[in-house]
């Protein structure tokens, strides 16, 4: 009876059962594989700076082309009747002129000797400055029609390939319209498009293996030249382009390419934790992680994000090694709390 009446000593809570998983830093070393398309770094269309009717065409589809090659001609008729013309002109504006500066050479020297007025000196000047003028335009106007005689043929301002035609002989044309497409000689790009999560850490100078499905068995080694610096509005993909180091005779334009670039190239040296996004916390207006400690006490630690993901977080600094992290009901625990780890239900959904 006396020892039923007795107190009895206050019990420990049991702690706090919280799904928990440790962390590990990301793989450095994964990559991904994109397709592209071989293309040439520079391509221009070849066209006519004058309109006319194409009388002939020197190259076709697939030719290789020199520089200054004529590629294509217009009917040069009207063109040579507009240089005669001006030539005439120029003629006769040259006549003038020097007729008007021997008439102000014999009234220069009769005015110094008062044999003529003032006035009559003065028609003379006037006289002569129009004639300069006039022969001055003329002369411009011969040099138009000289070059437009020249516009008459098409010359490939670079060495490369043709690779589309776009006029056909005694189609007219008019000034600027495509003739042909050139693709320079020189250095090849590869082309592809990148979704987002794939733009960390890429940047001019990238190094990248490309493979040819046409040469099976050989890699070639690219480098990233050139990054979009805005998504494509229909795809919302971002376009790279990426120089072959060292292109040889199998590399033809149009080839398609799988493109493997490293993942966060640069980011190389630099630790990240990818978490799922139900652990992050803030700690004020700074995200925070609860972290289990060794004696199994959650404590409240700020961290970087560097990456924000639909369902995932990147974790730049902040986090350790083997470190064990809360991973849901992260508004449900306190700091100092004694807790229980346990595995998630689904181990498969937590990537670190």
């Amino acid at each position: 009876m006396l020892t039923a009446c007795g107190k009895r000593a206050p019990t420990t809570p049991a702690p706090r059962p919280v799904v928990s998983a440790l962390v590990h830093p990301d793989s450095g070393a994964a990559s991904a594989t994109f397709p592209g398309q071989l293309q040439p770094r520079y391509s221009t269309p070849l066209s006519f700076r004058v309109a006319g009717k194409i009388v002939e065409r020197g190259v076709r589809l697939g030719d290789h082309v020199k520089a200054g090659q004529v590629v294509a001609r217009l009917d040069p008729s009207d063109y040579d009747k507009n240089l005669a013309s001006a030539r005439a002109q120029f003629d006769a504006a040259q006549h003038r002129y020097q007729f008007a500066r021997q008439q102000l050479d014999r009234d220069t020297a009769q005015a110094k000797s008062n044999l003529i007025a003032r006035a009559q000196l003065e028609q003379t000047q006037d006289a002569y400055a129009s004639a300069d003028a006039a022969r001055t335009q003329a002369q411009q106007q011969f040099a138009l029609a000289q070059n437009q005689r020249r516009y008459t043929e098409l010359v490939a301002a670079h060495a490369g390939v043709i690779t589309a035609e776009n006029a056909d002989t005694g189609q007219n044309v008019q000034a600027g319209q495509a003739v042909y497409t050139l693709a320079w000689s020189g250095a090849i790009d590869v082309v592809c498009d990148l979704p987002e999560n794939a733009l960390a850490g890429l940047h001019a100078g990238v190094a990248a293996q490309v493979a040819l499905p046409a040469v099976p068995g050989h890699t070639y080694t690219a480098h990233v030249r050139e990054l979009a610096a805005a998504a494509d509005p229909q795809s919302r993909t971002w376009r790279v382009n990426l120089t072959l180091d060292h292109p040889d005779a199998a590399v033809r334009l149009g080839m398609t390419a799988d493109v493997t670039l490293p993942a966060g190239a640069a980011q190389a040296g630099a630790t990240t934790f990818t978490v799922p996004a139900t652990a992050l916390f803030h700690d004020g207006d700074a995200p925070a992680l609860w972290i289990v400690r060794s004696d199994d006490v959650l404590e409240l630690r700020r961290i970087a994000v560097s990456r924000y993901d639909a369902r995932t977080i990147t974790v730049s600094s902040g986090l350790a090694d083997g470190e064990r992290i809360v991973l849901q009901g992260v508004h449900t625990v306190n700091a100092g709390e004694k807790v229980r780890p346990v595995p998630p239900v689904h181990p498969e959904d937590f990537a670190s």
